[in-house]
């Protein structure tokens, strides 16, 4: 089954990684005790490590502004493209 958690969730789920890995645990057994693989573990530790909730939150604000604006970007273009060839003379 697959879940999509929020950057707040994840935030939280690797500090409590982080807990038990100062515990003693090892990255297989946390793994399993989150229901994550490995994989995603290290993938959300990568994007994800160091950050408070309230960056990681910031940081989807970001990318979905981001997303926005290129899209924006775009259908400009494509705007200005039909312009181009709309004012050219046959």
């Amino acid at each position: 089954m697959k879940k999509r958690r929020s950057a707040e969730q994840i935030v939280g789920l690797l500090r409590q990684a982080d807990v038990d890995l100062g515990k003693g645990a090892t990255v297989p057994d946390v793994c399993r005790r989150l229901g994550i693989s490995q994989q995603t573990y290290y993938r959300w530790r990568t994007k994800f490590g160091g950050m408070d909730p309230k960056m990681a939150k910031q940081l989807q604000e970001l990318q979905k502004e981001n997303s926005r604006l290129k899209k924006l970007v775009a259908d400009q273009a494509l705007d200005m493209l039909i312009l181009k060839e709309a004012a050219r003379p046959n």
